[in-house]
């Protein structure tokens, strides 16, 4: 699967977790929405970049799963990651901090923005 081209929507198995949490019939239409979408690969390199995120500055080690979302979608090769979270990941300020550890990981960093943003642009 060439992750750049062909797909509308992707997610990985940290999109899974997230969207099964919380009130159980909101976290059923959830998993509806998202079960046929095409699943991204959770590699080695996706765990190392992860780690860099969190330890080279600009995502907390609280918000880890959130380094994993960044992550999974550089090392995949995807364009856009689409994100409501502007505290750690739809964030201008963190942003080039984030793109700037994509890139010394050897990753070109996905452009992050809220699904807003995208529809705007």
């Amino acid at each position: 699967m060439d992750a750049k081209k062909g797909h509308i929507g992707l997610c990985s198995e940290f999109v899974t977790a997230e969207a099964s949490l919380g009130n159980l019939e909101a976290a059923q239409k959830r998993m509806e929405t998202i079960k046929d979408l095409p699943k991204l690969s959770v590699i080695e390199a996706v765990k190392t970049l992860a780690k860099a995120l969190i330890s080279d500055g600009p995502i907390p080690p609280k918000a880890e799963i959130d380094a994993y979302h960044i992550a999974v979608a550089a090392v995949n090769g995807v364009e856009y990651l689409l994100a409501w979270n502007c505290t750690h990941i739809a964030n201008a300020i963190m942003r080039t901090k984030i793109e700037e550890v994509c890139r010394q990981q050897g990753f070109e960093p996905p452009i992050i923005c809220t699904p807003q943003e995208l529809m705007e642009g």
